[in-house]
């Protein structure tokens, strides 16, 4: 019997299912989104050079939709080129 490749990358699109924040995650929640996997300052960073995921700024908050972030972080933990 032949053994399948276990595969490491995290699976954001569960971390969609389980998230009970609503349809965004804020900014300052990207943690308890992922787990731990991403920080708000590294996602401030990656949005001020053009390399993170589609946003929504609603006053001085930023917010990103689940779907959209997942897909984001998805391709990134993959080593896909994001664009």
């Amino acid at each position: 019997m032949e053994k399948k490749p276990v595969s490491l990358a995290p699976d954001f699109r569960e971390m969609v299912k389980v998230w009970k924040g609503g349809p965004y995650v804020p900014r300052a929640q990207v943690g308890e989104f992922s787990g731990g996997m991403l920080h708000p300052k590294t996602m401030a960073n990656l949005d001020s050079r053009g390399e993170g995921p589609e946003r929504v700024k609603y006053g001085k908050k930023v917010y990103y939709h689940v779907d959209k972030l997942a897909e984001w972080a998805e391709k990134r933990a993959s080593g896909q080129q994001v664009a």
